[in-house]
């Protein structure tokens, strides 16, 4: 039984969760077995206003929100009062700026698929100047050996990170660039406008894992880089303070929800759902696979220095604990699936695997996921999408089966990039997002990369982070090894073949090689304008 208080026993509490996606903005409800006990979801309405314009309406964005946590809450039969904090996780690198006195935005958000920056990018990574920071931060790293000097002699722009998009809107928003000289200008990523929005313009704040992941941020120091914001130009004073991601961030204006709710955690999506995969352990590996494909390691408390294009990011910070992450991404997952459908060659997602298992193999035909150029190890964005190997006896069933194998390779490589370059021995492998219910790709993943793979009961492991680390910062859980006992796993797959099979020549050797080749043909398609 419950306490007494006058009169009435204690009630049961619970977390809220709420994952703010590319596509969608989903809420959960979690009770002390991290059963979902509500949920509510909307989907997330993306403007293109130019080609390469890629926006979010920020006022959709948050009434989308309020939603959903109303909903959620509906849902579960419970009443907001039993809501005992709130975790929050949201897609990164997408950012507004605002006026820090009336709270107006001076533009949409512009999102991480954004390519406005474009031409910006090219001319920053050709320029003299960078080539001078390369120059003198490798001679830094010679004289000092620390890592960080190396890192900073290998960056190179991109249009998903904030950076210059950034730059971008400073210099063609005149509004901003007003508010910027009279001191009234607020920067922030989704969380951090959520924050703001919550508090009713109180808290200007985001966590370690989000502002990581800006490309703005010093990983090594653990602060924003005051050298980029100068290189830049970007004014330190517009950027939020950086807080744990563990932490009291603020308490819901109760005008909102009708009770004051703590937010005790604010995470980065990717790192969110590698805790909630409880990757808790050095080499811990967490494979997402969604619209793209996310793999990340744990690299304990340090963070990594990559030559191929792996990102090191902070993964969360927990008290004085902080553990980083190397990730590894591509681009075109669950994009090239949905691409293959709208060309009619299947009708529903769930008969991928089954055409998939029809032919024996893809009869010679290779599939190259390029829509959005190669990442890390080719980093090539001029690469083209493209099938390779095409003959008179080609069906629509090899097709398809060469698009599946295409993200099953697509993950070895990213793999055997994470295994050659952070050296650290594999612990255990989890995989989640929606391509991962694939039993195909699960399967030929498993056998290529040798190892066994657990796939959870449910896939929505970025909700579930944010609500485990909110949970821990109120005590509703009491530490890390009870949330793993609570983890579930639906499937565990194992490799077919032993790596000395693999190592003789096994049946996919020959044909990863071949594939390897085809993103070769496919690699600088696109010649510069």
């Amino acid at each position: 039984m419950g306490t007494q208080r006058n009169g009435f026993s204690k009630r049961e509490t619970f977390i809220l969760s709420v994952d703010v996606g590319t596509t969608s903005i989903r809420c959960h409800v979690y009770d002390k077995s991290a059963r979902i006990r509500g949920s509510c979801s909307t989907k997330v309405s993306l403007l293109y206003p130019q080609p390469g314009w890629v926006e979010i309406d920020p006022e959709d964005l948050w009434k989308g929100f309020v939603t959903v946590v109303k909903g959620a809450v509906q849902d579960s039969g419970l009443q907001m009062c039993q809501m005992e904090s709130l975790g929050i996780s949201t897609q990164r690198a997408t950012f507004i700026t605002w006026d820090r006195n009336t709270g107006e935005p001076f533009h949409n958000f512009i999102t991480w698929q954004d390519l406005r920056a474009a031409e910006l990018v090219r001319s920053w990574n050709r320029s003299c100047t960078m080539k001078t920071v390369h120059g003198v931060m490798k001679m830094l790293h010679f004289l000092t050996r620390q890592k960080r000097f190396l890192a900073a002699s290998l960056v190179v722009f991109t249009t998903q990170h904030v950076s210059l998009r950034l730059v971008w809107a400073l210099n063609n928003i005149p509004q901003l660039r007003q508010a910027v000289e009279d001191d009234s200008c607020y920067f922030g990523t989704i969380d951090t406008w959520l924050l703001y929005k919550l508090t009713k313009g109180l808290v200007h704040a985001t966590d370690y894992s989000n502002a990581s992941a800006t490309a703005i941020f010093d990983s090594y120091q653990m602060c924003w880089s005051g050298f980029l914001c100068s290189l830049l130009s970007i004014p330190l004073s517009i950027l939020p303070s950086v807080q744990n991601t563990s932490h009291k961030f603020a308490t819901c204006d109760p005008s909102i929800f009708g009770v004051p709710i703590p937010v005790m955690s604010v995470m980065a999506d990717q790192q969110a759902a590698m805790f909630g995969e409880c990757c808790f352990d050095i080499g811990d590996v967490k494979i997402t696979m969604g619209t793209g494909t996310f793999m990340d390691i744990n690299t304990g408390n340090k963070p990594h220095t990559s030559v191929a294009g792996l990102y090191p990011l902070v993964g969360w910070k927990i008290g004085a604990d902080i553990v980083y992450l190397a990730e590894g991404n591509a681009a075109g997952t669950g994009a090239a699936i949905k691409w293959a459908q709208d060309l009619e060659l299947f009708s529903d997602v769930k008969e991928t695997e089954a055409i998939a298992t029809s032919v024996e193999d893809a009869d010679g035909v290779y599939f190259v996921p390029s829509f959005s150029g190669l990442q890390a190890p080719l980093n090539d964005p001029k690469a083209c999408a493209s099938f390779m190997g095409l003959k008179p006896s080609t069906n629509k069933r090899h097709l398809v089966r060469a698009i599946l194998e295409s993200i099953a390779f697509r993950n070895k490589q990213l793999f055997d990039i994470m295994l050659r370059e952070t050296r650290i021995p594999i612990t255990k492998i989890r995989a989640d997002g929606g391509v991962c219910t694939n039993n195909f790709i699960m399967q030929l993943t498993a056998d290529l990369l040798g190892r066994k793979i657990e796939r959870p009961s449910h896939f929505d492991m970025s909700c579930l982070g944010a609500a485990f680390v909110a949970g821990l910062g109120t005590g509703y859980w009491r530490n890390q090894e009870e949330l793993k006992k609570l983890l579930t796993t639906d499937q565990h797959f194992l490799p077919r073949r032993s790596k000395a099979d693999w190592d003789k020549g096994g049946p996919y050797r020959g044909a990863l090689q071949s594939w390897e080749r085809a993103l070769q043909r496919s690699m600088h398609w696109y010649s510069q304008p």
